[in-house]
């Protein structure tokens, strides 16, 4: 177990990273700071730059093993923190309000656990970039590297509020709902107010997409037939009384079981932007790509054992979460892949709220949770 020193040390490791956030594909000064920590810790190899600003140690066991990797997130949201902790955002505008910075000393923990190699085997500890757009880890499997890496198996954790404080949920099949962000940019012709009919205005074409897009959203999370469509964004031409709009744009996020689904979705928000787009040109790009995460059966079989051992409290989930992990794409490479739900209690802010703080006594949950785990799999030490 972590000792009082070693915890009060991660607190103000976590506190730092609070106060400097860095967003999405932009983590320089944190992937520093990591890798300076990693160094002080006696990691046995360290790769820099993966995907990204990524960053990954090696802690190698005296004897021939499977890799098992351990997986957290660099980077924070651009979203205003509004809070009174002595340690709120210095950053404007950007916040850790999901809680990678936890998410990230937990990992740290887990090194400072690994002084103490595992009987066999390698630990692989991935400080991931991008995970808030869904980039990092598809960046990370393509990195010419990553084969030097490549696990048999990888675990990652995610806390959630609204759960008791410490709980383990658990869930084999899926886990997050894949998602993507569609943008639609149309294109017509302006004119002036007075002569609508000499232009070509999308008003009419944005209105039917407003109500049709929306209207592909159909079942219960937890069917196989789940989606969900949601508009977020809607602009036509330019605040003016005297010009009939010639352009107009919508941004629709969709949301899905899996991956299958989402296929059949994409297809389905194609075909209705090309029956209300007549004569129209539309330019359609997409962002904020995620793969569903799908835990492996034998991967959340091992991390319940783990956590039994360990005297944690166990749920078992009855449906996936609507949100979006990037996590599942070390699943789509090959690992034997789970992600863990970690409670952070009952009246905790919501992830992405501007008042959201990662709770710390979470962090030796998770690191013992981890460590529980590398034993089951590498013999590593229990103390």
């Amino acid at each position: 177990m972590l000792s009082p020193e070693q915890i009060d040390q991660l607190i103000n490791i976590r506190q730092h990273l609070h106060r400097h956030p860095e967003v999405s594909g932009d983590e320089r000064a944190t992937a520093a700071r990591i890798t300076s920590e990693l160094i002080s810790l006696g990691a046995d190899r360290l790769w820099q730059g993966l995907g990204g600003h990524g960053v990954a140690a090696e802690f190698r066991g005296a004897e021939d093993g499977p890799t098992v990797l351990l997986r957290c997130e660099l980077d924070g949201l651009p979203i205003r923190e509004i809070s009174d902790l002595p340690y709120k955002s210095e950053i404007e505008g950007k916040g850790h309000l999901c809680g990678h910075d936890g998410h990230m000393v937990s990992l740290l923990g887990v090194a400072m656990r690994l002084a103490r190699r595992p009987a066999k085997g390698r630990v692989i500890l991935l400080f991931q970039p991008a995970e808030e757009t869904g980039a990092g880890a598809k960046a990370v499997i393509a990195d010419p590297r990553w084969p030097e890496i490549r696990p048999d198996y990888a675990f990652a954790c995610h806390n959630v509020p609204g759960r008791p404080l410490g709980e383990i949920g658990l869930r084999s099949g899926p886990g997050n709902c894949a998602s993507r962000g569609m943008k639609l940019h149309l294109e017509g012709k302006s004119s002036h107010a007075a002569a609508p009919e000499d232009g070509l205005s999308p008003g009419a074409a944005m209105a039917g997409l407003m109500t049709a897009l929306p209207a592909l959203s159909k079942g219960r999370i937890g069917d196989d037939a789940f989606a969900l469509a949601t508009l977020t964004h809607a602009k036509l031409g330019e605040p003016s009384f005297g010009i009939a709009p010639g352009d107009g744009e919508l941004r629709v996020t969709l949301r899905s079981m899996t991956n299958a689904r989402m296929e059949a979705l994409v297809l389905d928000a194609l075909a209705q932007v090309e029956a209300h787009s007549d004569r129209l040109t539309a330019d359609i790009s997409w962002h904020d790509v995620f793969r569903s995460v799908v835990n492996d059966e034998q991967a959340t079989s091992i991390a319940r054992h783990a956590a039994s051992m360990r005297g944690m409290v166990c749920y078992e989930m009855p449906i996936p979460m609507r949100w979006s992990e990037d996590f599942g794409r070390f699943g789509d490479d090959g690992a034997k892949a789970a992600l863990m739900y970690i409670g952070a209690g009952e009246d905790h802010p919501q992830l992405h709220n501007p008042d959201y703080d990662f709770p710390d006594a979470l962090l030796p949950v998770v690191t013992d949770l981890f460590c529980s785990i590398l034993r089951e799999l590498l013999g590593f030490p229990q103390n």
